[in-house]
């Protein structure tokens, strides 16, 4: 399949384009404006050639060598999706501000991406008859609900960044509706795992923390709760919302249907960090955050009933890889904050 993934120089996106190439058959296509994730980082994924805007032309037929594309743009940037999605079977839609902080912050700059971008590789599916089109979504979209969260729960977003993907979903289902475009739109739980060292979660904040020799901070007292999927676990839902038939138009929660608190997942984190000597890290307890939900976590059942997918990696054993990647020396620690918290 030729696959064009935004964003794809980020956490998730370098995983997946990663996970691509070991497959192999694949040519793929990635787009991403480097404000987040670089070059260095899908060069950590994969080899990779780089085109400009005026550069790009139909993807191949069949993959090159090597079998991934970098071109530098936003997604804000409508003629450049047209031009990057002409010959895809499928796109990826990763790109995105991300995380309720910025989204308060900032409401007008995370519509932007959130709303306006998706509105473009949408078109851009439409105009270049690309049949499957799969949206990175959020249990930000649902909101303050009863947990656990499904997908015929009428939406109610706390946040601005959970608006704007509440409206990616709405659109999506409107192309699906009116373009015919597969649409699949997937609700993360909280992703982690390797190759995390940007993100700005909880997992990879605390292990970058105590890395640092800083103290944790949890937003609140720690019983807020959130549904952590490690990284392997999404990619393999990823694929299947982009070849499963019959899935047009559906939107799917891919988490791992287990409710923990922030408190719990530090207490499982802080014995892993420290057998992997990074010492006995100490935690502090600061005010909450505006825009977030005290209880998230999902039923995923919708998604093993159509897709076939179910979480497979447990949270002791994700953490575990996870501070074992980030001890190895595979995250560049440079560009952290002593302001991270969560």
């Amino acid at each position: 399949m030729n696959w064009l993934v935004t964003g794809g120089c980020g956490f998730i996106g370098s995983s997946f384009v990663r996970s691509l190439v070991k497959e192999g058959g694949h040519a793929v296509r990635v787009v991403d404006n480097l404000t987040v994730g670089t070059r260095e980082d899908l060069a950590a994924a994969c080899d990779f050639v780089e085109s400009t805007a005026a550069e790009v032309g139909r993807m191949p037929d069949s993959p090159g060598s090597p079998p991934v594309e970098l071109v530098a743009g936003d997604i804000l940037d409508e003629e450049l999706a047209l031009w990057v999605s002409e010959g895809a079977d499928v796109i990826v839609h990763l790109a995105a501000n991300t995380g309720v902080a910025p989204s308060v912050e900032n409401p007008r700059r995370d519509c932007l991406a959130n709303v306006i971008g998706i509105l473009n590789y949408l078109e851009a599916a439409r105009h270049r008859d690309v049949k499957r089109f799969v949206f990175a979504s959020s249990g930000a979209a649902v909101g303050e609900v009863e947990p656990p969260i499904h997908e015929e729960m009428p939406p109610h977003p706390v946040s601005p960044y959970g608006a704007s993907k509440l409206s990616g979903e709405a659109y999506c289902s409107a192309y699906f509706r009116t373009f015919g475009i597969e649409t699949v739109a997937l609700r993360f739980g909280n992703v982690y795992g390797p190759g995390s060292n940007h993100k700005s979660s909880a997992v990879a904040k605390f292990i970058k923390r105590a890395m640092n020799k800083e103290v944790l901070e949890i937003y609140g007292d720690g019983t807020q709760t959130r549904d952590f999927i490690y990284i392997e676990d999404l990619i393999r839902a990823i694929k299947l919302a982009a070849t499963v038939e019959g899935v047009g138009g559906e939107v799917f929660q891919i988490a791992t249907n287990a409710e923990t608190t922030v408190q719990e997942m530090v207490d499982k984190l802080v014995p892993v960090m420290f057998e992997a000597g990074l010492g006995n890290a100490e935690v502090r307890y600061t005010s909450p955050r505006k825009g977030d939900v005290m209880r998230n976590y999902s039923d995923t059942s919708k998604a093993r009933r159509m897709l076939g997918w179910q979480s497979e990696v447990n949270l002791d054993e994700g953490l575990r890889r996870t501070v074992e990647w980030f001890v190895s020396g595979g995250a560049n620690l440079s560009g952290s904050s002593s302001r991270d918290s969560a």
